[in-house]
């Protein structure tokens, strides 16, 4: 029995040959550097037809064209020069696909990313299907590189360096329209006749490598050095407006395409190359690519070991509010699930429908959406005042109040009304689980579902389980939160459980700044400057500054003094102010730039003279230090199951630093011994609450790592 390949060539009587990709046992197509042989004997047969009339690049995985490269292949390098040999690899395969005398159409169906666009963009024209499933696009720096098979030229070439850079910087994800807008793709069809469409473009077209039709404005740009200058200074700007200085592929990227576009394509290939070399070798893309494995696993897993999900097709959501809405329509757009909100009044209905409509209205503006897809969804979505209905939901989400008396009623009458083999899940941010359950007939199907806000946008979702909880309700409760699109770790009942449990003595100790007169700008500059996407007193106005007060004795009371916070709330909330919510915070909420600038009156409020005395890094260290140390705690006392849950918890629900890899990743690259000498020096100048995890203590002893 011959050995099954991945790219195959068909030669039809119409002259045009098809290269077939389809990778065998995987799911996706993703290209490996063991495939440099087959690819290169397929274009050998094909380099030697004298009739051939051109050729079609097809997937035959439905739903998949190319994912990208296989990210394992860097890791197995050693040094820079083997990496940059992978490029010149991939580089040399494409450019023998371009040099085709007779013109090559990709045919794209599904994901077409990475390595796969790059494969595209070397074939002469491009087609590809309407379907959701279809998006193109470089994501090369999510993983800390830059294109490295000729991405970073192709792409300029096609569309012009000012489209060609935002996309390649940002790493977005563009549908089939949006990519035929830009001019990336030739046409957008049906998956139906895909093949048909791209062999009639064959037989239409030449073998000729299309390049981007400037505008005379675009030409006095792109086409002199001084206008580029001005671009990719522009473009500099803007990438480090964000990124701080943290991320070293956002400038090389930079430096690649304007390479490129001085001195020409061979010798940006040639710069390419190197680039891709060094950066793989960063820290940063090296911690970059560990989230990418660690989320990749996850899929995989359960939650539950090989316990199976129980099939979900009726969700109930309680509660119509903003986090009942986002759950509706999580459940109801990226689920593809119906879902019925019930609600106390027909206002709460009414406003959750109207935010799923709202979000999706966006989607079809920008069409990102039809108005089809649209209507289809906003059928999943029904209301009622009552539990009609309910009967036949397989899990409801609670969304109430943060009340357990309320929580427990309503746990009651879900099992009043509903199967017995229906899941309540929780979407508490503060209650313990176990209390919630603790009046519960059915305690097996009682567990924590807790998003972050807003519910669209934010990937994590905590699965928190009590005593109780049964595997079964487990698995299939992290089955729905993939289905909704989240990133789901499983977690157990604790006080704030994992995200809020290490976010709580961050935000206290960057309280405690402010307090000792750091200015709240110095503050939140020296975290973002650090790696956060926002600053710790702006995240307490975006939270809710009411919210904050709420919870903080309530972890106080279970953790210890550890947690307290320092008595400013009480002044605030004298003040009314909620942060965000009600305009009056930390920041000022009215002028031209609301949320930009500070409101200085906070100060006088809190009696405090505002004098910056600490440098960045030092403000950085007091806060993370601290978060740090819980994350310890969690593990020790099983509140995670892993350091890879901890750094994915922390990432994925307060962005927590990416290029840093995590808390588990970041304290091993310092040394466990650095992060417990650092500790117990804060410890003797500023008190217990920066005493060493026992655990942390006893990995120094033993010379241990977290991974």
């Amino acid at each position: 029995m011959s050995e099954q390949k991945a790219f195959t060539l068909e030669l039809r009587d119409d002259h045009v040959a098809v290269i077939h990709i389809d990778v065998p046992g995987e799911s996706m197509n993703t290209l490996k550097a063991s495939f440099a042989e087959e690819v290169a004997q397929v274009l050998n047969q094909l380099e030697q037809q004298n009739d051939l009339k051109g050729v079609v690049v097809i997937s035959d995985k439905p739903g998949s064209f190319v994912a990208g490269a296989d990210i394992s292949m860097i890791d197995a390098c050693e040094n820079a020069a083997d990496t940059e040999s992978l490029a010149r690899q991939g580089q040399a395969m494409f450019d023998r696909i371009e040099a085709l005398k007779v013109p090559v159409v990709a045919a794209i169906d599904g994901a077409c990313l990475g390595g796969g666009l790059e494969l595209a963009l070397a074939c002469h024209h491009r087609i590809a299907t309407d379907s959701n499933k279809t998006i193109i696009g470089l994501p090369e720096v999510q993983l800390g590189l830059l294109p490295g098979s000729g991405g970073t030229q192709r792409l300029p070439r096609l569309i012009g360096v000012q489209k060609a850079l935002p996309l390649i910087l940002t790493g977005k994800q563009l549908r089939a329209k949006q990519a035929k807008k830009l001019g990336i793709v030739d046409d957008v069809v049906p998956a139906s006749i895909l093949l048909e469409a791209a062999i009639k473009l064959t037989l239409a077209s030449k073998a000729r490598v299309k390049k981007v039709k400037h505008s005379w404005l675009n030409k006095a740009l792109e086409g002199t050095g001084v206008g580029r200058g001005i671009i990719f200074s522009k473009a500099r700007e803007q990438a480090q407006a964000k990124a701080k200085g943290n991320y070293p592929a956002l400038d090389k990227i930079i430096d690649t395409i304007a390479y490129g576009a001085d001195k020409g394509f061979q010798a940006g290939l040639e710069f390419e190359a190197r680039a891709f070399g060094e950066l793989a070798m960063t820290p940063e893309s090296k911690q970059l690519r560990n989230i990418f494995f660690a989320t990749t696993a996850m899929k995989k897993e359960t939650g539950a070991g090989d316990t199976k999900p129980r099939k979900v097709e009726r969700v109930g959501v309680l509660g119509g509010g903003l986090m009942g809405g986002g759950i509706a329509y999580v459940t109801a757009a990226k689920a593809g699930l119906t879902a019925r909100i019930k609600d106390i009044a027909e206002t709460g209905i009414v406003h959750a429908l109207k935010y799923s409509y709202d979000l999706m209205n966006k989607k079809v503006k920008r069409k990102h959406m039809t108005r089809t897809e649209l209507e289809a969804t906003m059928l999943r979505l029904s209301g009622s005042l009552d539990y009609s209905g309910f009967d036949r939901v397989d899990v409801v989400i609670e969304a109430v109040f943060e009340d357990l008396k309320l929580k427990q009623q309503m746990v009651a009458d879900i099992e009043s009304v509903a199967s017995e083999h229906t899941i309540f899940a929780t979407n508490t941010s503060s209650l313990p689980i176990t209390k919630i359950a603790a009046t519960a007939k059915r305690p097996e199907n009682v567990i924590g579902l807790h998003y972050f806000s807003p519910v669209d946008k934010m990937p994590l979702a905590e699965i928190i389980t009590h005593k109780g909880t049964s595997d079964e309700t487990i698995a299939t409760t992290v089955a729905l939160a993939k289905k909704q699109g989240k990133t789901p770790i499983v977690v157990t009942d604790g006080a704030g459980f994992y995200v809020n449990r290490i976010l709580a003595p961050y935000m206290n100790e960057a309280a405690r700044l402010v307090l000792a007169g750091e200015p709240i700008e110095a503050v939140d500059n020296a975290l973002v400057k650090f790696g956060f996407p926002v600053g710790p007193m702006k995240l307490m106005d975006e939270v809710g500054i009411d919210v904050a007060a709420k919870v903080a004795p309530i972890m106080a009371d279970e953790l210890g003094d550890r947690f307290r916070a320092p008595d400013a709330f009480d002044k605030l909330l004298g003040d009314d102010r909620k942060g965000k919510k009600n305009k009056k915070g930390f920041y000022s909420y009215s002028g031209k730039k609301p949320g930009k600038q500070v409101d200085d009156s906070v100060y006088g409020l809190l009696g405090i003279t505002p004098a910056a005395k600490l440098g960045a890094e030092e403000i950085a260290q007091r806060a993370v230090l601290l978060m740090l140390n819980e994350a310890v705690y969690c593990l020790d006392e099983g509140i995670i199951r892993s350091p890879r849950d901890g750094d994915i918890g922390a990432i994925f629900g307060i962005g927590f630093p990416p290029f840093r890899g995590g808390p588990f990743r970041y304290m091993d690259a310092l040394g466990i011994k650095e992060v417990v000498s650092r500790l117990q020096d804060y410890q003797q100048q500023h008190g217990d609450r920066y005493t060493p995890a026992p655990l942390l203590l006893k990995m120094v002893e033993n010379n241990e790592r977290f991974y």
